[in-house]
This record gives structure tokens, sequence and C-alpha cells, in this order.
């Protein structure tokens, strides 16, 4: 099945919680935070805007976000957890951060 998200939303993976801290210790699930991280799985079209012209989303599939402790709405869709959130949820995309990662 594939999903993809109406006007301004968008549908956000979390990244995956760290397990230890910087000093070795683990943090049990109880104790831990979910993240604020995430990768756009898939954007929809757009928002109208006054002339009723269709502007593009900011953000793109791909794209490794931060967003508010409370944004979105949490779906399971093919067994997995995800987010749909407003574009305006979205506080900003980290640059250069996923091809650190990946290359980690």
């Amino acid at each position: 099945m594939s999903f993809r998200p109406l006007h301004d939303r968008v549908l956000v993976r979390r990244v995956t919680a760290e397990e230890k801290t910087a000093g070795g210790i683990i943090i049990p699930d109880t104790a831990k935070e979910k993240p604020q991280e995430g990768e756009v799985i898939s954007v929809g079209s757009g928002t109208l805007n006054d002339k009723g012209e269709l502007r593009a989303l900011d953000v793109k599939a791909g794209d490794r976000i931060l967003f508010g402790k409370w944004s979105g709405t949490e779906v399971k869709l093919n067994g997995e957890e995800l987010l749909i959130m407003k574009e305006s949820d979205i506080m900003g995309i980290l640059e250069g951060s996923a091809a650190a990662k990946k290359a980690a």
C-alpha cells in the first residue's frame, strides 16, 4: 500500500532514539523521549494562495527535519509507526546531516 498526503501535509518517519548516553549509560525505554527529528517520506501537492495558484511545499521526500515535541498525528502504515503533520509544524530542514549519517 502506498500513501500520499493531501494539501500541505507531510508523512514523516522518526529517527531512532539513542540507546546510550555519551558516557555509555543505557537508557531504558520508559525514560526515553521521542526524537524530534525525522525523515520526510512523502509530501502533499501544496496549498492554494490568495490568487488560487498552487504553492509547492518547501520540504521534499528524503529531507531530514526537526519538528515540535507534540507535532503531528501518529499513524501505523504497513506495520510502521509514522507521523502525519502539516508543513507549518516543521521547524526546519537539517542540511548535510543525512549524508554524514550515511557515511558513518
